[in-house]
């Protein structure tokens, strides 16, 4: 029996941290996307045919694509959300899914911070004034962040992290959740409230929360009327949770303060993207967690899974947990 093969659709990996690709070369033949971005599904259904692993950025991995791929044993995601991954198909095929959960939690939480305050100080647009020549000392007066009010929608580790950092800023912190985490009421003093409330009281509101069907759409025109003036949105999480159209409206007409935003409905928006006309808008390209150390530790994440898997271990990062009972019913069982 021949050595496994694994093609890596991800970009990034191995490209910083050259230890973990050498450590899947160790254990399995390598192929690697050629393309230098995101492969088109007729690309991926060719180069999955003969795979038994992959490891993958944001390649949409469908039904489709799985069962294609009828070698194929485990999906490695290079990231922290399995939601470009079908799991169900996956589960149904007995592939096992990993990701790298909380690998990027630092620098999106460090990143989320780093908007709040430029968008508030207009530092983006202060540097592109400053390097054209101007020197306009009053044309960018903003609002402090220090012992204002910061609402987190979703404490999970990425929100949590935030409130951590924020509280050298004296904030009050609310936050809004799922689930009520009176632990870290207790720990960090941050105050559980609904969201309606959050939106009315906070200076700051940032977003942390998976997307979901639940989640899609959730801060729309009603929930931005109810924010101050004032105020300013942050979203790191995902683009769809928050409708840009009314979010547009609310700029515009100067119904909150401003916004600073990393992820979009369509990645990339667009050079027509109404909001980039904006002077209280600011827009980052989806790389809140883009920093070395970040990218390394979902390097290793990725590569010590798959090293313990074609080593006939259970991988540690398992998004679909329950694929394991449909191995062992096929007799194959790992320590």
């Amino acid at each position: 029996m021949g050595r496994p093969k694994v093609y890596i659709t991800s970009r990034s990996f191995g490209r910083r941290c050259t230890e973990a690709l050498e450590m899947v070369k160790a254990v399995a033949d390598v192929e690697v996307n050629p393309y230098g971005r995101t492969m088109h599904k007729a690309e991926l259904l060719e180069a999955v045919k003969d795979v038994d692993g992959l490891i993958v950025g944001n390649d949409k991995i469908d039904r489709n694509i799985i069962e294609n791929a009828p070698k194929l044993k485990i999906v490695a995601r290079h990231g922290v959300s399995v939601s470009n991954v079908d799991l169900e198909a996956a589960t149904e095929r007995g592939v096992i899914v990993t990701y790298t959960p909380s690998a990027n939690a630092d620098a999106v939480a460090d990143f989320t911070v780093g908007l709040m305050i430029s968008v508030a100080r207009y530092i983006p647009q202060a540097h592109a004034s400053t390097v054209q020549g101007r020197w306009d000392t009053r044309g960018f007066i903003g609002a402090e962040v220090n012992g204002k009010t910061l609402g987190i929608v979703g404490l999970g580790t990425i929100g949590t992290l935030v409130a951590r950092r924020v509280k050298g800023f004296n904030m009050r912190v609310l936050y809004y959740s799922r689930t009520r985490k009176p632990h870290l009421e207790r720990e960090l003093g941050v105050e559980y409230v609904d969201l309606e409330t959050l939106l009315r009281e906070s200076d700051f509101v940032t977003i942390h929360v998976d997307l979901t069907e639940e989640t899609r759409g959730m801060i729309g025109e009603k929930e931005l009327s109810m924010m101050k003036r004032t105020a300013y949105l942050i979203n790191t999480a995902r683009g769809p949770v928050v409708d840009e159209d009314a979010l547009y409206k609310a700029l515009k007409e100067r119904r909150i303060a401003g916004a600073a935003v990393d992820v979009y409905s369509r990645e990339p928006p667009g050079a027509d993207f109404p909001p980039f006309k904006l002077d209280n808008f600011v827009a980052t390209p989806h790389i809140a967690a883009y920093t070395e150390e970040a990218i390394r530790r979902m390097d290793l994440m990725n590569a010590e899974d798959l090293v313990r898997f074609f080593s006939g271990k259970k991988p540690e990062h398992i998004a679909n947990v329950e694929v394991l009972e449909k191995l062992k019913e096929r007799g194959v069982s790992l320590e």
